[in-house]
C-alpha cells in the first residue's frame, strides 16, 4: 500500500574520507579534525573494508598514558590497552566493520546503529567495497520534509486505500510533521489500521485520529 521505504542511497554521503592499514596515529587524528568527523573506514585492496578506526579507539592511548600500570592491568580490559600502543590503523581499529548496504531502508540502518553502537556506518556493496558512508545526522534528514510533502504521501497512500468511498470524507491536517487525521468513515475499526499506517510514513512525528462512524451524531442538536 505504502510507497516504497526510503533507502540509504539516497541519503548516504557519497565522498568519504577513508584511510589504509598502515595509516599512522597522528595522520588519523589530523583526518578526523580536517574533516570533522569521529570515525573513518579502514580499507584495503581496490577499496574494501576492513575495518573502522574511531574516536573510542584511539582514546585509550591518552587514557593509559598517566595511568598507574599495575590498576590498567587489572580494571582495563586487555583490548584496550592493546589500542593505548597502536600505533597504525590497523592496530587501531575495530574488526569487523559493522557496515550496511545501499538498499537498506532508513529504518534498518537505524536499527543496526541502535544495536551496534555506532554513530555511522561505511556503505558496501556486494564485494564489501566501499560506496558512501550513512551517519545518524543522515538518518533524521525524512524529518526535513515538508507538511505539504507529508500530507500529500498520506492522502494518496494512506487514506485512498483505506478509505476510497466518496461519502467517507477524511480530511488530513500536518503541522510540524505531526497528522492530524478527520472525518466520517463507515468502518470504524480501519482506525487504528490508519494510524499505523500514517505512523510508518518516513517523516512523520505524530499521529492523531477524530474519524467517526458515519451515523455518529455531528454534536449537540
Amino acid at each position: 500500500m505504502l510507497g516504497s521505504p526510503r533507502t540509504v542511497s539516497g541519503v548516504m554521503t557519497h565522498t568519504v574520507v577513508a584511510v589504509g592499514r598502515e595509516a599512522p596515529f597522528k595522520d588519523i587524528v589530523k583526518l578526523m579534525q580536517q574533516w570533522r568527523v569521529s570515525a573513518l573506514p579502514v580499507l584495503e585492496g581496490e577499496g574494501r573494508v576492513i575495518g573502522v578506526v574511531s574516536e573510542a579507539d584511539l582514546l585509550p592511548k591518552e587514557e593509559f598514558r598517566d595511568s598507574d600500570p599495575d590498576r590498567c592491568t587489572q580494571l582495563r580490559r586487555l583490548s584496550d590497552l592493546a589500542k593505548a600502543g597502536g600505533l597504525t590503523a590497523q592496530e587501531l581499529m575495530s574488526t569487523p566493520a559493522v557496515t550496511v548496504r545501499a538498499h537498506a531502508t532508513l529504518a534498518q540502518a537505524a536499527r543496526v546503529m541502535a544495536q551496534r553502537g555506532v554513530k555511522r556506518l561505511p556503505v558496501i556493496n556486494e564485494e564489501g567495497v566501499l560506496e558512501g558512508i550513512v551517519s545518524r545526522a543522515d538518518l533524521l534528514k525524512v524529518f526535513l520534509r515538508s507538511d505539504e510533502e507529508l500530507a500529500e504521501e498520506v492522502r494518496c497512500e494512506v487514506v485512498a486505500h483505506l478509505f476510497p468511498l466518496p461519502a467517507e470524507s477524511v480530511q488530513v491536517d500536518v503541522r510540524d510533521g505531526a497528522v492530524t487525521l478527520t472525518g466520517r468513515i463507515r468502518d470504524t475499526s480501519l482506525v487504528p489500521v490508519a494510524a499505523r499506517l500514517v505512523r510508518s510514513v518516513e517523516g512523520v512525528v505524530d499521529v492523531e485520529c477524530h474519524l467517526v462512524g458515519s451515523s455518529a451524531p455531528t454534536g449537540p442538536r
